[in-house]
């Protein structure tokens, strides 16, 4: 009698620790599942995707020094872009030229004045001139702050008889300015000055 009771007595701590240790294991799986849960979510929400041409590509973020150079060169590019594009229409030459000017301080609108004063623009529109300019290289000088360019173009300039081929070399320095709509890269031309523009070629049409 009593080692039946002594059996069952022992019997029952068996299958009591094994119910406590399989409680235990499940409580350990169920932790361990929601904080990989928590973990993947955390990470996911770290990354962005891109859809592009209806693949999913997943987008890098990187610090502004990293990139610092290729925003500098492709400011300084657009910024000339935007003063030496020109077409003979006094709307698209306002246009161009607002976008450049909010690229750059005051310097450049010292040389807006001065071509405009000159009849520059004038000249484009009632002779009928188209300028586009075309960049060779931007050299970005980041050891010191703010950033020294020099930008070196060519610009051809359509007339009715002839197009002319001009080389544009242009020099100023860069700071940090907050990013906005009209200025994305965050940066500002200062001390904006042309150092070279000369004719190349002169071809008759």
């Amino acid at each position: 009698m009593f080692t039946k009771a002594k059996n069952i007595e022992t019997t029952f701590r068996q299958i009591r620790i094994f119910t406590m240790m399989v409680i235990m294991g499940c409580l350990l799986l169920c932790g361990f599942v929601l904080f990989k849960s928590y973990q993947t979510v955390s990470s996911l929400q770290d990354k962005i995707y891109i859809l592009a041409d209806g693949k999913v590509l997943e987008a890098f973020a990187s610090g502004r020094n990293e990139n610092i150079v290729v925003e500098a060169r492709d400011h300084v590019i657009t910024f000339h872009r935007y003063f030496f594009s020109l077409d003979p229409d006094d709307k698209a030459i306002s246009e161009n030229i607002s976008k450049a000017l909010y690229l750059a301080d005051g310097s450049a609108k010292k040389q807006y004045d001065n071509l405009k004063e000159k009849s520059y623009y004038s000249n484009i529109i009632s002779a009928n001139i188209s300028q586009t300019i075309k960049a060779d290289s931007v050299d970005i000088e980041i050891g010191q702050y703010p950033f020294h360019f020099k930008y070196y173009g060519k610009q051809t300039i359509t007339r009715a008889s002839s197009v002319v081929e001009r080389i544009l070399v242009t020099e100023g320095y860069l700071r940090n300015v907050s990013r906005s709509d009209h200025n994305p890269h965050g940066l500002l031309i200062e001390k904006w000055r042309t150092l070279e523009n000369r004719d190349l070629s002169v071809k008759n049409r």
